[in-house]
Protein backbone atom coordinates (compact mmCIF):
# COMPACT_ATOMS: atom_id res chain seq x y z
CA UNK A 1 0.00 0.00 0.00
CA UNK A 2 2.89 2.37 1.18
CA UNK A 3 4.57 2.08 -2.16
CA UNK A 4 1.46 2.18 -4.26
CA UNK A 5 0.86 5.71 -2.44
CA UNK A 6 4.63 6.82 -2.95
CA UNK A 7 4.05 6.04 -6.49
CA UNK A 8 0.94 7.85 -7.00
CA UNK A 9 3.00 11.09 -5.36
CA UNK A 10 6.04 10.39 -7.79
CA UNK A 11 3.82 10.68 -10.79
CA UNK A 12 2.15 13.74 -9.44
CA UNK A 13 5.27 15.18 -8.65
CA UNK A 14 7.21 14.34 -12.41
CA UNK A 15 3.63 15.20 -14.57
CA UNK A 16 2.72 18.23 -12.46
CA UNK A 17 2.76 20.18 -15.35
CA UNK A 18 0.52 17.85 -17.31
CA UNK A 19 -1.83 17.55 -14.75
CA UNK A 20 -2.15 21.24 -14.36
CA UNK A 21 -2.92 21.83 -18.08
CA UNK A 22 -5.59 19.39 -17.63
CA UNK A 23 -7.00 20.80 -14.42
CA UNK A 24 -7.18 24.03 -16.39
CA UNK A 25 -8.36 22.41 -19.28
CA UNK A 26 -11.71 21.28 -16.90
CA UNK A 27 -12.54 24.39 -15.59
CA UNK A 28 -12.67 26.26 -18.79
CA UNK A 29 -14.97 23.55 -20.09
CA UNK A 30 -17.27 24.03 -16.95
CA UNK A 31 -17.70 27.73 -17.74
CA UNK A 32 -21.12 28.55 -17.60
CA UNK A 33 -22.03 30.37 -21.14
CA UNK A 34 -25.25 32.29 -22.16
CA UNK A 35 -26.86 29.43 -23.80
CA UNK A 36 -29.24 26.33 -23.28
CA UNK A 37 -28.90 23.32 -25.07
CA UNK A 38 -32.11 21.91 -26.29
CA UNK A 39 -32.77 19.01 -28.35
CA UNK A 40 -35.62 16.87 -29.55
CA UNK A 41 -38.68 16.77 -27.52
CA UNK A 42 -41.41 14.11 -26.62
CA UNK A 43 -45.18 13.70 -25.84
CA UNK A 44 -46.92 14.08 -22.69
CA UNK A 45 -50.60 12.67 -22.35
CA UNK A 46 -52.57 15.63 -20.87
CA UNK A 47 -55.33 13.62 -19.38
CA UNK A 48 -53.85 13.47 -15.80
CA UNK A 49 -53.69 17.34 -15.74
CA UNK A 50 -56.96 18.04 -16.73
CA UNK A 51 -60.51 16.52 -15.04
CA UNK A 52 -63.42 17.43 -15.90
CA UNK A 53 -66.17 16.60 -13.41
CA UNK A 54 -68.67 13.86 -14.70
CA UNK A 55 -66.43 13.68 -18.04
CA UNK A 56 -66.67 11.30 -20.87
CA UNK A 57 -64.30 8.65 -21.30
CA UNK A 58 -61.67 8.57 -24.64
CA UNK A 59 -60.82 5.51 -26.14
CA UNK A 60 -57.42 7.79 -27.83
CA UNK A 61 -54.98 10.54 -26.26
CA UNK A 62 -54.65 14.35 -26.49
CA UNK A 63 -50.74 15.01 -25.87
CA UNK A 64 -48.73 18.49 -25.77
CA UNK A 65 -45.36 18.26 -27.28
CA UNK A 66 -42.51 19.48 -25.69
CA UNK A 67 -38.64 20.18 -26.15
CA UNK A 68 -36.43 18.84 -24.32
CA UNK A 69 -34.17 21.53 -22.62
CA UNK A 70 -30.81 20.35 -21.28
CA UNK A 71 -29.18 22.68 -18.39
CA UNK A 72 -27.76 26.13 -19.22
CA UNK A 73 -24.89 24.98 -21.31
CA UNK A 74 -21.08 25.62 -20.30
CA UNK A 75 -18.30 25.63 -22.77
CA UNK A 76 -17.89 21.48 -23.11
CA UNK A 77 -21.68 21.28 -23.94
CA UNK A 78 -21.84 24.09 -26.31
CA UNK A 79 -18.98 22.92 -28.24
CA UNK A 80 -20.02 19.17 -28.18
CA UNK A 81 -23.57 20.60 -29.63
CA UNK A 82 -22.26 21.21 -32.97
CA UNK A 83 -21.70 17.37 -33.43
CA UNK A 84 -24.54 16.12 -31.40
CA UNK A 85 -27.53 15.35 -34.08
CA UNK A 86 -30.30 16.95 -33.00
CA UNK A 87 -28.63 19.20 -30.50
CA UNK A 88 -29.01 22.94 -30.90
CA UNK A 89 -28.26 26.62 -28.94
CA UNK A 90 -30.52 28.97 -27.79
CA UNK A 91 -29.45 31.86 -26.22
CA UNK A 92 -32.01 33.37 -23.68
CA UNK A 93 -31.88 36.78 -24.61
CA UNK A 94 -34.29 36.29 -27.00
CA UNK A 95 -36.69 36.08 -24.98
CA UNK A 96 -35.87 39.31 -22.92
CA UNK A 97 -38.06 42.64 -24.02
CA UNK A 98 -34.83 44.57 -22.82
CA UNK A 99 -31.26 43.86 -21.84
CA UNK A 100 -31.81 44.69 -17.97
CA UNK A 101 -34.43 41.78 -17.59
CA UNK A 102 -33.54 38.33 -15.36
CA UNK A 103 -34.14 35.37 -15.82
CA UNK A 104 -36.78 35.53 -13.53
CA UNK A 105 -38.42 37.73 -15.35
CA UNK A 106 -38.87 35.55 -18.26
CA UNK A 107 -40.18 33.04 -15.83
CA UNK A 108 -43.01 35.10 -15.06
CA UNK A 109 -44.30 35.92 -18.24
CA UNK A 110 -43.66 32.22 -18.96
CA UNK A 111 -45.36 31.24 -16.06
CA UNK A 112 -48.36 34.06 -16.85
CA UNK A 113 -48.50 32.72 -20.55
CA UNK A 114 -49.55 29.13 -19.07
CA UNK A 115 -52.45 31.05 -17.10
CA UNK A 116 -53.65 32.71 -19.71
CA UNK A 117 -54.09 30.00 -22.11
CA UNK A 118 -55.57 27.86 -19.15
CA UNK A 119 -58.26 30.69 -19.06
CA UNK A 120 -58.57 31.16 -22.81
CA UNK A 121 -58.58 27.54 -23.55
CA UNK A 122 -61.38 27.24 -20.81
CA UNK A 123 -63.61 29.61 -21.85
CA UNK A 124 -63.51 28.34 -25.91
CA UNK A 125 -63.61 24.84 -24.96
CA UNK A 126 -67.26 25.91 -22.58
CA UNK A 127 -68.78 28.63 -25.46
CA UNK A 128 -68.21 25.77 -27.70
CA UNK A 129 -69.31 22.62 -26.42
CA UNK A 130 -72.56 24.91 -25.23
CA UNK A 131 -71.96 24.81 -21.41
CA UNK A 132 -72.06 27.00 -18.68
CA UNK A 133 -69.17 29.41 -17.54
CA UNK A 134 -68.93 32.31 -15.65
CA UNK A 135 -66.02 34.94 -15.66
CA UNK A 136 -65.20 35.42 -12.18
CA UNK A 137 -61.66 37.24 -12.17
CA UNK A 138 -59.66 39.39 -14.61
CA UNK A 139 -56.22 40.25 -13.61
CA UNK A 140 -53.88 42.55 -15.55
CA UNK A 141 -49.78 42.06 -14.92
CA UNK A 142 -47.26 43.94 -16.09
CA UNK A 143 -44.85 41.98 -17.82
CA UNK A 144 -42.31 44.02 -19.93
CA UNK A 145 -40.56 47.88 -19.26
CA UNK A 146 -39.51 50.02 -22.12
CA UNK A 147 -37.12 51.58 -20.02
CA UNK A 148 -36.91 49.64 -16.46
CA UNK A 149 -34.20 52.63 -14.84
CA UNK A 150 -36.89 55.50 -15.55
CA UNK A 151 -40.30 53.88 -14.24
CA UNK A 152 -41.17 52.80 -11.01
CA UNK A 153 -43.00 50.20 -12.24
CA UNK A 154 -42.05 46.36 -12.25
CA UNK A 155 -42.35 43.42 -14.12
CA UNK A 156 -44.93 41.11 -12.03
CA UNK A 157 -47.40 44.17 -10.51
CA UNK A 158 -50.29 43.13 -10.61
CA UNK A 159 -52.10 46.68 -12.47
CA UNK A 160 -55.74 47.30 -10.02
CA UNK A 161 -56.26 51.26 -10.98
CA UNK A 162 -55.08 53.91 -12.85
CA UNK A 163 -56.18 57.56 -11.33
CA UNK A 164 -58.81 55.90 -9.05
CA UNK A 165 -60.61 54.27 -11.90
CA UNK A 166 -60.59 49.90 -12.44
CA UNK A 167 -61.12 49.19 -15.41
CA UNK A 168 -61.81 45.15 -16.82
CA UNK A 169 -59.73 45.24 -20.23
CA UNK A 170 -56.68 46.74 -21.45
CA UNK A 171 -58.18 48.19 -24.02
CA UNK A 172 -59.90 50.38 -21.51
CA UNK A 173 -57.03 51.40 -19.46
CA UNK A 174 -55.69 52.42 -22.74
CA UNK A 175 -58.08 54.43 -23.68
CA UNK A 176 -57.94 56.21 -20.93
CA UNK A 177 -54.37 57.26 -21.48
CA UNK A 178 -55.41 58.25 -24.79
CA UNK A 179 -57.07 61.48 -22.70
CA UNK A 180 -53.85 62.50 -21.10
CA UNK A 181 -51.03 64.19 -23.06
CA UNK A 182 -47.39 63.32 -22.97
CA UNK A 183 -45.57 64.39 -19.29
CA UNK A 184 -48.71 64.47 -17.68
CA UNK A 185 -48.67 62.38 -14.14
CA UNK A 186 -51.23 59.70 -12.88
CA UNK A 187 -51.00 57.95 -9.96
CA UNK A 188 -51.21 53.85 -10.49
CA UNK A 189 -52.43 51.38 -8.05
CA UNK A 190 -50.46 47.85 -8.18
CA UNK A 191 -50.17 44.83 -5.91
CA UNK A 192 -46.64 44.10 -5.63
CA UNK A 193 -45.32 40.95 -3.22
CA UNK A 194 -48.99 40.88 -1.84
CA UNK A 195 -49.01 44.60 -0.96
CA UNK A 196 -50.51 47.34 -2.21
CA UNK A 197 -48.33 50.08 -3.49
CA UNK A 198 -49.12 53.67 -5.06
CA UNK A 199 -46.81 54.94 -7.79
CA UNK A 200 -46.87 57.97 -9.85
CA UNK A 201 -45.88 57.39 -13.56
CA UNK A 202 -44.76 60.42 -16.19
CA UNK A 203 -47.04 59.61 -19.38
CA UNK A 204 -44.44 59.20 -22.54
CA UNK A 205 -45.53 59.73 -26.45
CA UNK A 206 -44.76 56.58 -28.55
CA UNK A 207 -46.03 56.02 -32.35
CA UNK A 208 -48.86 58.71 -31.48
CA UNK A 209 -49.98 56.92 -28.53
CA UNK A 210 -50.03 58.24 -24.83
CA UNK A 211 -48.34 54.90 -23.00
CA UNK A 212 -47.04 53.95 -19.52
CA UNK A 213 -44.21 52.45 -20.62
CA UNK A 214 -44.99 49.01 -19.80
CA UNK A 215 -46.79 46.14 -21.40
CA UNK A 216 -49.46 44.20 -20.64
CA UNK A 217 -50.95 41.20 -19.77
CA UNK A 218 -54.84 39.54 -19.24
CA UNK A 219 -55.41 36.54 -17.07
CA UNK A 220 -58.79 35.32 -16.99
CA UNK A 221 -60.87 32.54 -14.85
CA UNK A 222 -64.23 30.80 -15.20
CA UNK A 223 -66.70 29.18 -12.71
CA UNK A 224 -67.88 26.58 -14.78
CA UNK A 225 -70.55 24.01 -15.08
CA UNK A 226 -69.40 21.16 -14.90
CA UNK A 227 -66.34 22.00 -13.13
CA UNK A 228 -62.83 21.89 -14.34
CA UNK A 229 -59.27 21.43 -12.76
CA UNK A 230 -56.56 21.51 -15.41
CA UNK A 231 -53.05 21.33 -13.75
CA UNK A 232 -49.73 21.57 -15.04
CA UNK A 233 -46.58 20.58 -13.28
CA UNK A 234 -44.55 23.55 -12.75
CA UNK A 235 -41.81 23.01 -15.72
CA UNK A 236 -44.87 22.83 -18.48
CA UNK A 237 -44.85 26.74 -17.88
CA UNK A 238 -46.15 29.05 -21.44
CA UNK A 239 -48.90 29.48 -23.96
CA UNK A 240 -47.92 26.56 -26.08
CA UNK A 241 -49.87 23.63 -24.74
CA UNK A 242 -53.01 26.01 -25.06
CA UNK A 243 -54.56 23.96 -27.73
CA UNK A 244 -54.17 20.67 -26.84
CA UNK A 245 -55.59 21.50 -23.53
CA UNK A 246 -58.11 23.11 -24.86
CA UNK A 247 -59.33 20.01 -27.01
CA UNK A 248 -58.94 17.71 -23.72
CA UNK A 249 -61.18 20.04 -21.98
CA UNK A 250 -63.94 19.50 -25.26
CA UNK A 251 -63.33 16.01 -25.51
CA UNK A 252 -64.29 15.46 -21.65
CA UNK A 253 -67.30 17.91 -22.14
CA UNK A 254 -68.69 15.99 -25.35
CA UNK A 255 -70.20 12.45 -25.77
CA UNK A 256 -68.18 12.75 -29.26
CA UNK A 257 -64.67 11.16 -28.85
CA UNK A 258 -62.76 13.22 -30.89
CA UNK A 259 -59.26 10.82 -30.75
CA UNK A 260 -61.10 7.87 -32.29
CA UNK A 261 -58.69 6.10 -30.42
CA UNK A 262 -55.57 8.01 -31.92
CA UNK A 263 -52.75 9.50 -30.01
CA UNK A 264 -52.78 12.96 -31.05
CA UNK A 265 -49.90 15.46 -30.22
CA UNK A 266 -50.03 18.99 -31.03
CA UNK A 267 -49.06 22.45 -30.43
CA UNK A 268 -49.69 26.06 -30.51
CA UNK A 269 -51.03 28.99 -28.36
CA UNK A 270 -55.05 29.62 -28.02
CA UNK A 271 -55.14 33.55 -28.46
CA UNK A 272 -58.47 35.52 -26.56
CA UNK A 273 -60.56 35.77 -30.07
CA UNK A 274 -60.17 31.57 -29.87
CA UNK A 275 -57.22 31.57 -33.20
CA UNK A 276 -54.47 29.35 -32.38
CA UNK A 277 -51.00 31.49 -32.53
CA UNK A 278 -47.57 30.47 -33.94
CA UNK A 279 -44.76 28.93 -31.55
CA UNK A 280 -41.39 28.23 -31.74
CA UNK A 281 -39.42 24.65 -31.61
CA UNK A 282 -41.95 23.35 -34.04
CA UNK A 283 -39.26 20.97 -35.40
CA UNK A 284 -37.91 19.59 -32.02
CA UNK A 285 -41.84 18.98 -31.24
CA UNK A 286 -42.52 17.06 -34.58
CA UNK A 287 -39.51 14.99 -33.63
CA UNK A 288 -40.69 14.46 -30.43
CA UNK A 289 -44.52 13.03 -31.53
CA UNK A 290 -42.87 10.67 -34.15
CA UNK A 291 -40.24 9.42 -31.90
CA UNK A 292 -43.23 8.54 -29.21
CA UNK A 293 -45.02 6.69 -32.84
CA UNK A 294 -47.79 9.67 -32.28
CA UNK A 295 -50.36 9.68 -35.03
CA UNK A 296 -51.85 12.52 -35.57
CA UNK A 297 -49.59 15.79 -35.10
CA UNK A 298 -51.83 19.44 -34.83
CA UNK A 299 -49.89 22.44 -36.22
CA UNK A 300 -50.97 26.49 -36.11
CA UNK A 301 -51.51 26.80 -39.72
CA UNK A 302 -49.25 29.00 -41.66
CA UNK A 303 -45.07 29.23 -40.94
CA UNK A 304 -45.47 26.13 -38.43
CA UNK A 305 -47.24 24.64 -40.33
CA UNK A 306 -44.75 25.07 -43.74
CA UNK A 307 -41.95 24.50 -41.40
CA UNK A 308 -43.00 21.17 -40.07
CA UNK A 309 -43.71 19.79 -43.81
CA UNK A 310 -40.68 21.01 -45.05
CA UNK A 311 -38.86 19.13 -41.43
CA UNK A 312 -40.63 16.04 -42.30
CA UNK A 313 -39.94 15.57 -45.85
CA UNK A 314 -36.21 16.29 -44.98
CA UNK A 315 -36.59 13.87 -42.10
CA UNK A 316 -38.43 10.96 -44.36
CA UNK A 317 -41.41 11.19 -40.90
CA UNK A 318 -44.05 9.32 -40.85
CA UNK A 319 -46.25 11.14 -39.06
CA UNK A 320 -49.65 12.85 -40.55
CA UNK A 321 -49.20 16.43 -39.85
CA UNK A 322 -53.09 18.96 -39.69
CA UNK A 323 -53.00 22.35 -39.95
CA UNK A 324 -55.08 24.08 -37.87
CA UNK A 325 -56.27 28.21 -37.82
CA UNK A 326 -58.70 27.74 -34.57
CA UNK A 327 -60.27 25.71 -32.31
CA UNK A 328 -63.13 25.44 -33.74
CA UNK A 329 -61.41 24.70 -37.46
CA UNK A 330 -59.52 22.07 -35.30
CA UNK A 331 -62.16 20.49 -33.81
CA UNK A 332 -64.07 20.17 -37.24
CA UNK A 333 -61.20 18.64 -39.08
CA UNK A 334 -60.65 15.95 -36.16
CA UNK A 335 -64.56 15.13 -36.49
CA UNK A 336 -64.39 14.24 -40.49
CA UNK A 337 -61.35 11.80 -39.54
CA UNK A 338 -61.77 8.60 -41.70
CA UNK A 339 -64.98 10.11 -43.01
Amino acid sequence: MKKMVNSLFTFIKEEAKFLGILLLIYCILQIPVNYYIITGGGTSDVSSRILVEGNYSSKGSFNISYVTELKRANVFSYLISYTMPHWERENPDKYKYSTTESMEDIEFRSNLDLLTANGNATYWSYTLAKKELEEISNEIYIIALQDAEKTPLKIGDKLLSIDEFHYDSIAEYKAYLQTKKANDKVMIKVIRKGKEVELTITLTEYENRIIIGASLQTVKKYRTNPTVDIKFKSYESGPSGGLITALEIYNQLTPKDLTKGLKIAGTGTIEEDGTIGQIGGIEHKLLGAEDDHTDIFLSPEGKNYEDALKYKKAKKLKIKIISVKTLEDAIEKLENLNS
